[in-house]
């Protein structure tokens, strides 16, 4: 490879990973568009409140055209307990940008109160462990140097998180914090600029469905996510449906991004979703934007 082109290459990288590390110090945990769907992923009270068991799946490819860019894939189950008022499930992460990787399994449990005539409050505790690695021998540095010499591996990070739920047929609110130990991630010779240490977030969520004429609806949810030393993150998102099988509509995260939504009910038990998402700043300019892809199967276990 020319000297020019391998200057540009890592360039490229470089660039990739600082714009990823400034969006990770506020997001170490995935960052989703269609998250009406995947709110388990942060927050444990949602598990089993649904009337069904859903099995999940979102690959988020951020970025396009970018090397190095974050791509993220989680597969997901939760179900309620058939005559209990608990609901159980687990999800299985990986995160990776540039030569970085995280992948994280976690079991969520969830006790189900009813406080009112049409609500009823989720109290969840999630669970698991993390792996960690940075190749940093993969990488193909222009002036070679002994700290890339060796990988970075964390093979266990254990972590725990809770999460209240309240929701009734068309409204939920919901408040989580999903990891509570702050794992630092170092060698004895480096410190990755990515983690550091998995900072505690703050997850706020609510929504609601409201009917429009009869046979259409609007999905009208918002999320904010806080992270200490990190700008607050806020997204809203509105959905219009058709007899509650074909939904489309848009997302907008202040000052950072904005896209499209469109899902599809397949069958009664079967949904697709796709959104593509834009940044408003920083890196348009050489990115094709961000792709997300969910699907969903109904499946009772324990029903």
């Amino acid at each position: 490879m020319s000297g020019n082109k391998k200057i540009f290459k890592l360039l490229i990288v470089f660039l990739a990973v600082l714009f990823a590390g400034k969006i990770a110090n506020a997001q170490q945990d995935p960052m989703y568009v269609q998250y009406i769907d995947n709110l388990l992923i942060v927050n444990p009270g949602f598990v089993g409140t649904k009337p069904y068991g859903k099995l999940l799946l979102v690959s988020r490819n951020q970025w396009v055209s970018v090397p190095g860019a974050p791509v993220t894939n989680s597969f997901s189950y939760n179900t309620p307990v058939r005559n209990k008022n608990i609901g159980i499930g687990f999800s299985i992460m990986n995160d990776k940008i540039g030569p970085q990787q995280q992948t994280g399994v976690y079991f969520d449990y969830s006790y189900l109160l009813k406080v009112s005539d049409n609500f009823r409050l989720g109290m969840g505790l999630k669970g698991g462990v993390s792996f960690y690695r940075a190749s940093l021998s993969e990488l193909d540095p222009i002036n070679p140097d002994p700290i890339f010499s060796k990988d970075v591996y964390k093979n266990f990070l254990p972590n725990l998180g809770v999460g209240l739920y309240l929701f009734s047929d068309k409204t939920y609110f919901g408040m989580s914090v999903p990891k509570f130990i702050e794992n630092t991630i170092t060698r004895e010779d480096y410190e990755t600029g990515y983690v550091q240490k998995q900072k505690i977030h703050f997850y706020y969520v609510m929504g609601r469905q409201f009917s429009l004429a009869e046979d259409f609806d609007l999905k009208a949810s918002s999320m904010i996510k806080i992270v200490k030393s990190a700008p607050i993150s806020a997204d809203i998102t509105a959905l219009a449906g058709f007899r509650e099988r074909f939904w489309v509509g848009g997302m907008f995260r202040f000052d950072s991004a904005f896209g499209i939504i469109s899902q599809f009910q397949i069958t009664e038990k079967m949904v697709i979703g796709y959104s593509y998402e834009l940044p408003i700043k920083r890196v348009n300019n050489f990115s094709n934007g961000t792709h997300e892809i969910m699907f969903g199967y109904n499946l009772n276990i324990f029903k």
